[in-house]
């Protein structure tokens, strides 16, 4: 059983930046692809970022490209998710996601094995 506990979120100005971390529990953390989500009010869970279990390969949705940058520590247990230029439209909770199966976590068709409990960010204009 994974545990996936997000933090980092918070409010900021438009343009500003946040880092977003994901702390996991399981000890085989390394063995796990890493997925960043999100769901603003009224709207469907949006694929933002993902990793894999080496953090050889990134993957980011059109609507992040350029602004948000992906990591890991597998030493520390922890992925990251830095977000910089931000945007009203970025506002949303945003969720971890954690899979042994790498396309499990760069879409919202596949049910990833883990999640974790979400963060607010909210950016205002």
């Amino acid at each position: 059983q994974v545990q996936l506990v997000e933090s980092g979120g918070g409010l900021v100005q438009a343009g500003g930046s946040l880092r977003l971390s994901c702390a996991a529990s399981e000890r085989t953390f390394s063995s796990y692809a890493m997925g960043w989500f999100r769901q603003a009010p009224g709207k469907e869970r949006e694929f933002i970022s993902a990793i894999s279990w080496s953090g050889g390969s990134t993957y980011y949705a059109d609507s992040v490209k350029g602004r948000f940058t992906i990591s890991r520590d597998n030493a520390k247990n922890t992925v990251y998710l830095q977000m910089n230029s931000l945007k009203p439209e970025d506002t949303a909770v945003y969720y971890c996601a954690a899979d042994k199966t790498l396309v499990v976590v760069t879409t919202t068709r596949t049910a990833p094995g883990y999640w974790g409990q979400g963060t607010q960010v909210t950016v205002s204009s």
